[in-house]
């Protein structure tokens, strides 16, 4: 598997080490480098596939984007450059592009309102730092923008976006029988974990952020525990983020409570890895990226050196493979007629979820419930931190895909971006 190191953490010491990559997994002793303790220096040159337009540019540090301290012209550069942050993976594409012809009409004004002001699609690209928007009809181009020297060629971080890919895999691994169902232990896939929080825990548990593992996934707080896992990748030493999700405490029973947490992404990278055996890159390019026809090469974080992906973030592809991959799961997760996830598993995945307790919670599979009238449609997103999401909206046949370059992550002083996708349905909306 193609691996691809950061220039930073190729000159750095190497090491040998003395176990596998990722969770549980052994085999032959793999060859580590050095993270840096910044976690990626501020930079330029190295890093890119041969040929990237922005491979030269300087970059911050992942530290620095978690605590919200980029200027938004470092931001920029560096969001479309994560790949020198970490080690990473490549997701190889296909052969003929998955098309993507332009709509003879192009949908360049949109109104939306939030709290009785109405705003423009000027304003929600300006207000929330928008750096790429790709709106699909039908599978067909309406608006296509691209800000602050981004083109068709630039790859852009998910952020919390890959959480929905894994997701997405671990469909495609219960559809090919590697899983044979989500109401499976955790620990049957992930024996790393037996006597952790999490045994007791099913795969839908952690589809549903609803393991009961105590978490705090405060982004600017140096000891929550999201800060820990992060601590946990920038060592890039291997097993270390299971390590720390096996000390979790409990803090519910199984399936009571929903708790927003990347450590429980993590954890479903860690299935979908042990399960299929093979990296999560490498089947997200047999499943989808090369079979759907991407344009590009895209990449994904490591937790160490040709370890296991991150689960949670760090994938970095282009905006039209995005809005292919929004295409795939709009039509149900099938490619030229085969099924590529379980039948009904896009249903089910994009749909609000109930606790064992009964309560309801605005969540699927690692897929975000909106409101208004998307609640309505029946519609879900992906979601990450600093802009980021792909929007579904089956009824209506329309994919979205946003690109932040905000620095924030707290999101302060941005349009949430559920009215703007209910404004872009309705004005697509097809006639009764």
């Amino acid at each position: 598997m193609r691996v691809a190191l950061s220039a930073t953490l190729a000159a750095s010491t190497l090491l040998l080490a003395a176990c596998g990559g990722g969770g549980g997994g052994g085999g032959a002793i793999p060859v580590v480098s050095a993270s840096p303790a910044s976690g990626g220096e501020t930079a330029s040159g190295g890093g890119g596939a041969s040929g990237y337009p922005h491979a030269s540019e300087p970059i911050g540090t992942v530290r620095q984007i978690y605590d919200g301290v980029l200027s938004p012209e470092l931001a920029v550069t560096t969001y479309r450059n994560i790949d020198r942050l970490f080690p990473t993976r490549v997701i190889e594409p296909g052969g003929t592009p998955y098309p993507l012809p332009k709509a003879a009409t192009a949908l360049t004004q949109v109104k939306f309102t939030v709290a009785n002001t109405s705003y423009s699609l000027d304003d929600f690209l300006a207000r929330n730092r928008v750096s790429g928007l790709l709106i699909l009809k039908d599978g067909k181009i309406v608006n296509e923008t691209y800000q602050y020297g981004n083109t068709q060629a630039t790859r852009w971080m998910s952020m919390s976006v890959a959480k929905s890919v894994t997701s997405t895999l671990i469909g495609a691994a219960v559809k090919d029988g590697h899983i044979a169902s989500i109401n499976d232990q955790v620990i049957k896939y992930v024996p790393r974990l037996a006597g952790s929080a999490y045994d007791g825990a099913t795969v839908r548990d952690v589809m549903m952020m609803a393991s009961g593992a105590k978490w705090n996934e405060t982004y600017t707080d140096p000891a929550s525990d999201r800060r820990q896992l992060l601590e946990a990748q920038i060592g890039q030493k291997p097993g270390s983020a299971m390590d720390l999700m096996s000390k979790l405490p409990r803090a519910a029973p199984p399936g009571s409570v929903n708790n927003y947490s990347t450590g429980e992404t993590q954890v479903a990278g860690e299935i979908v890895y042990n399960a299929v055996k093979r990296p999560l890159a490498q089947y997200l390019s047999e499943k989808i990226w090369s079979r759907l026809g991407m344009e590009a090469q895209a990449n994904w974080w490591l937790d160490s050196p040709d370890g296991v992906e991150i689960g949670g973030s760090g994938i970095s592809a282009t905006l039209r493979d995005y809005g292919r991959f929004g295409m795939f799961i709009m039509n149900d997760g099938v490619i030229d007629g085969q099924q590529v996830l379980p039948a009904g598993w896009v249903s089910e995945a994009g749909s609000p979820k109930v606790l064992n307790t009964g309560t309801p919670v605005s969540y699927g599979y690692l897929w975000w419930i909106p409101g208004g009238q998307s609640a309505a449609d029946g519609a879900f997103y992906g979601n990450g931190i600093m802009g980021q999401q792909i929007y579904i909206n089956r009824k209506e046949k329309v994919v979205i895909v946003v690109w932040g370059a905000q620095t924030d992550p707290r999101g302060t002083g941005t349009f949430a971006p559920g009215p703007f996708f209910d404004a872009v349905a309705m004005a697509l909306k097809t006639p009764a």
